[in-house]
């Protein structure tokens, strides 16, 4: 498709991997009706008795995972923090170029949103991940992927940055719900994926504005300059937070690279202008470890007419709703917005207790409704 060509990053000689302590770790799943490979870099401080966090980082349109894992040089920041970062590889498009389909071509063709989450899956049950902390990065056509997924596939992703990839003017407006924190950089002077836009994506002012209006952040800006520490490599940079009222944590953050090109800031290899005041890795791990599974997910605490109390957490629903009633439960029916029946429970058991696995569901608004003898209650979740 014509959008394919604006995602080229291309290195053209193989890096040695420095200052690195842990193992990566070749090995594919099948996803789709084909094998799907992956890198997984694996710090020597992992044991496996601790829960860590997971990052997947995507490589760019025509490059792969493990050019991506050089380019980028996470290892030595894993090295020390301990997280596991995992490389997978996009399939070739009709080009023959690797690519992720971020909503441009049929799922039929290649569905990365399903191989992204097996892939979660995959690793989870081989590793001992945290749930509550795998986030996504990608440069380019994978920042667009990161992008892509926060919005329309996050039930497993707590939060996001890309690099360079902005939002399609063709995909729809993500729907309310779910908070997913995003960092996004980007160099005024791309010549690939432009910072003001084109007719066939957003600019990277408009792709922030966007998260800052979803997350329901203060639209005000808290606004630094970036110290000019390296003068000759041609650029300078500015950093923008944005906080949800109340919320310590910066949800939204904007790296705007004045002069930058289509790279990644901070790393060692220089392709065209790359900014050297960040190192954009060190930048979104940063914004990356201070979520866990506990952020943004509130209760709802309900009462019905004959002043028994229902409890449902999270709220929004990520993959499992907690349902705690003081009275016994023995019916639940999960509704799409428009009342169509999409699953039921009945329980012949006496239950004041639920838990519903609602990972089938995809990201919308549902109405549940719960029952308790002769009476009933309709809630409205989000998933």
């Amino acid at each position: 498709m014509k959008y394919k060509s604006l995602f080229i990053l291309v290195i053209m000689f193989v890096f040695g991997i420095k200052a690195q302590t842990g193992n990566t770790i070749v090995d594919s799943i099948y996803s789709g009706g084909k094998y799907r490979s992956y890198r997984l870099y694996i710090p020597a401080n992992y044991t496996g008795s601790n829960a860590v966090p997971l990052i997947l980082n995507l490589h760019g349109y025509t490059s792969n995972a493990l050019q991506q894992q050089l380019y980028s040089n996470f290892m030595p920041i894993a090295d020390t923090a301990g997280f596991l970062m995992v490389y997978p590889q996009g399939v070739t498009d009709m080009s023959g170029n690797p690519f992720w389909n971020a909503g441009t071509v049929a799922t039929s063709y290649v569905n990365d949103t399903l191989f992204l989450n097996q892939l979660i899956d995959s690793l989870k049950a081989m590793y001992n991940i945290d749930e509550g902390r795998v986030f996504m990065t990608g440069l380019s056509n994978g920042g667009f992927m990161s992008h892509y997924m926060a919005c329309f596939c996050n039930r497993k992703i707590k939060a996001i940055a890309s690099v360079a990839g902005t939002w399609f003017n063709f995909w729809p407006t993500c729907s309310l719900g779910k908070i997913i924190p995003v960092m996004h950089i980007h160099g005024t002077a791309d010549p690939t994926v432009p910072y003001y836009g084109n007719s066939s994506m957003l600019s990277a002012d408009s792709t922030v504005k966007r998260w800052v209006n979803k997350n329901n952040c203060i639209p005000v800006a808290s606004y630094s300059a970036v110290p000019d520490i390296n003068t000759s490599d041609g650029s300078t940079a500015e950093h923008y937070r944005y906080f949800i009222s109340g919320n310590s944590k910066s949800i939204v953050e904007f790296f705007k690279i004045n002069g930058g090109a289509h790279t990644w800031p901070g790393s060692p290899y220089i392709i065209g202008t790359t900014n050297q005041d960040i190192n954009a890795s060190a930048q979104i791990w940063r914004f990356f470890k201070q979520f866990n599974a506990n952020d943004f997910s509130t209760n709802v605490e309900l009462m019905t007419a004959n002043k028994n109390t229902l409890l449902l957490y999270p709220q929004p629903v990520n993959e499992k709703l907690h349902i705690e009633y003081s009275d016994f439960i023995h019916h639940i029916k999960i509704q799409s917005i428009s009342g169509q029946c999409i699953k039921e429970y009945h329980f012949d058991h006496s239950t004041k207790n639920e838990i519903l696995d609602l990972d089938f569901l995809d990201n919308g608004v549902y109405l549940i409704t719960i029952n308790h003898h002769f009476t009933q209650k309709l809630v409205k979740i989000e998933n």
